[in-house]
């Protein structure tokens, strides 16, 4: 059972990671693969109305995937994207990113290989990594307007869909730690973060909320 600190340390960081971007027309989506299809699910919806004229799925797999999704996340999220209604020609697919920083490099290398012009870019993350992708993809991809989307829910919304509240908070401190950490490895750019949300962390980490840590020294996982 979670205690009722803990959940309330949660929730302050799943708000803090909402960037709180109002949606606007890009020049293209990037969808970031993982184990959530809900992403897929919120790109289709912006392409419908109106947000982006092209779409770019992107991911490998991971040890969270691997089963789930055997054909790499990017193609099943496009393949979901194409029974959601948005038409295949308008879909490019990134098979290879493993990391957040990969899912950035490898769609601005496909893109230029394109030759697409992009100016703006609608970021689709999972709803607790939407802080996370925006930094990284500010150091990596500098001069590129950033617009930051997720699906629309609450934290307990989002466990019931998960099903494992433990698995989703050590999720949330995972995510945060590396906004704390990445940026001095030269990963993504420094962010300001409160005090209140610092102490929520460390609450949470000390209460054994561990198992999504990275490793303060070893390169990227």
């Amino acid at each position: 059972m979670i205690p009722a600190q803990a959940w309330a340390d949660a929730q302050r960081l799943w708000n803090f990671q909402q960037m709180g971007h109002e949606k606007r027309p890009c020049s293209i989506a990037i969808g970031l693969g993982s184990h959530d299809l809900g992403v897929a699910d919120t790109t289709a919806d912006l392409y419908h109305q109106g947000m982006a004229p092209l779409i770019v799925f992107t991911g490998a797999t991971s040890r969270t995937t691997r089963e789930r999704m055997p054909r790499g996340e990017a193609e099943h999220y496009r393949e979901r994207a194409m029974e959601l209604g948005v038409p295949e020609r308008v879909i490019l697919v990134e098979p290879n990113a493993r990391n957040t920083g990969e899912n950035i490099r490898f769609s601005r290398a496909l893109l230029e290989e394109r030759r697409v012009p992009v100016t703006s870019v609608l970021l689709v993350s999972k709803p607790y990594e939407e802080r996370r992708a925006y930094a990284t993809a500010c150091k990596l991809w500098p001069g590129v307007e950033w617009v930051c989307a997720s699906t629309p829910m609450a934290l307990s919304d989002y466990i019931d869909s998960i099903g494992d509240a433990r698995l989703v908070v050590d999720m949330l401190v995972g995510a945060h730690q590396r906004l704390m950490i990445y940026p001095r490895q030269g990963f993504m750019i420094e962010q300001e973060i409160p005090d209140d949300i610092r102490t929520a962390y460390e609450r949470l980490r000390n209460h054994g909320f561990t198992s999504r840590l990275a490793s303060e020294t070893a390169e990227r996982s």
